[in-house]
């Protein structure tokens, strides 16, 4: 065999032993959380989108009936206030008047939502969420009990950000570092996946999946351009697929960007997510009879609970910079962070604040939960402990 046939032979193994995966992922899954974006549920005049959300409600309840378990992460609250207010799109410039449009759309989105699983005999459950939610402990534990108890009653919970008092989501999605737990619904899907362990996590939207980009002239007719391509299958986020993400959308506040970062969130909890086209009425039945659907981002790893909650979902309070020993000590092995190791304290902290750990260089390369005040970070002996820092992936 040639040395080019050979490769093309272990390349169409390598698809397939991908696409078996996903099959069994999927088919599989028991858990899952289902996110829809704003272009999803409403329309243009921000009217409840009947025609692409009766389908994925029908759907939902097969899901269910086939003894599978669903959140749904909704968005659309303020869309359906602005439309129902008769407000146009230019007045959610202002942070009050979209505060007023998801307090409006939030009643009318549950209301929608009540009746069309209703038909279905589908109990529903409203959880408003909110940062602090997911930033403590404590609350982020409290919240996985309650969401525990609403699915073994078999109750669908529906989850959004309680836009009326947050506006962590609210606020436009830039190119920047977050140190919020979430600033749109993308991310707070995969948080809710993370802290519940599901399986699976399925992002509707209103493309296709992950469009990569087909630049190579061969067989093409001269001036044809660029031609975009649905990218099946992701084994691992590199910097190359964040630069084919694109930006925010018109109708919503996430756009590629934040999905490949929600999916990221759900390969190292051990999760397989989908993006795909939630205006198709044979999306979610095709997922979960692992036809080939979107873009599958395959399980890379996973943490464990709390180490997902500081990696992903905890706030960030302090900040210290270490030196290039320490660093050595925390990343190549299950050193804890001593007092020795610490060059400064950017940002002071509390005991049990969640604090940033940076390099000399000033890059965040790991969290951990501090063992004692700031003030005291002189003459404490052991600020982190091992079992209480996670290591960051850092993102080019």
């Amino acid at each position: 065999m040639s040395y080019s046939n050979n490769f093309r032979w272990q390349m169409s193994e390598s698809v397939l032993q991908g696409d078996q995966r996903r099959n069994g992922l999927l088919r599989t899954a028991k858990r899952v959380v289902i996110k829809l974006g704003t272009s999803t549920v409403t329309g243009t005049q921000g009217e409840l989108s009947s025609e692409r959300i009766e389908p994925i409600v029908q759907a939902i309840a097969n899901l269910q009936t086939d003894h599978r378990q669903v959140i749904l992460v909704s968005s659309g609250a303020v869309g359906l206030g602005r439309g129902w207010l008769g407000l146009h799109p230019s007045r959610l410039k202002d942070m009050a008047t979209k505060q007023a449009c998801a307090a409006v759309g939030q009643s009318l989105l549950m209301e929608a939502y009540k009746r069309l699983f209703g038909a279905y005999g589908v109990k529903t459950a409203q959880v408003l969420l909110t940062e602090e939610d997911f930033s403590n402990w404590r609350r982020y534990s409290n919240l996985r009990r309650t969401m525990e108890k609403l699915i073994g009653f078999g109750v669908l919970p529906i989850v959004n950000e309680n836009d009326t008092v947050s506006t962590a989501e609210l606020e436009t999605v830039g190119d920047r570092a977050r140190s919020a737990a979430f600033s749109d619904n993308d991310r707070l899907a995969a948080l809710v996946m993370s802290g519940l362990e599901a399986d699976a996590l399925i992002l509707l939207t209103n493309v296709d999946g992950l469009l990569g980009t087909e630049t190579s002239t061969k067989h093409k007719p001269t001036g044809s351009g660029i031609r975009p391509q649905l990218i099946p299958l992701i084994s691992k986020v590199t910097p190359e697929l964040r630069a084919v993400a694109s930006g925010p959308s018109q109708s919503g506040r996430g756009g590629m960007v934040t999905k490949l970062e929600a999916a990221e969130i759900a390969m190292n909890c051990g999760g397989v997510a989908v993006i795909a086209n939630g205006n198709r009425p044979e999306t979610l039945p095709r997922i979960f009879a692992g036809e080939p659907e979107g873009t599958v981002f395959l399980p890379s790893g996973r943490m464990k609970g709390k180490r997902r909650w500081l990696a992903y979902a905890a706030g960030v309070r302090g900040r210290v910079v270490v030196d290039a020993g320490a660093q050595r000590a925390i990343t190549g092995g299950k050193a804890s962070l001593l007092s020795t190791g610490v060059l400064r304290v950017e940002r002071p902290f509390a005991p049990m604040d969640v604090v940033s750990i940076a390099n000399v260089d000033g890059n965040e390369f790991a969290r951990g939960v501090a063992n004692c005040a700031s003030e005291a970070a002189t003459t404490t002996r052991v600020l982190f402990t091992r079992d209480n820092i996670v290591l960051l992936e850092r993102k080019p």
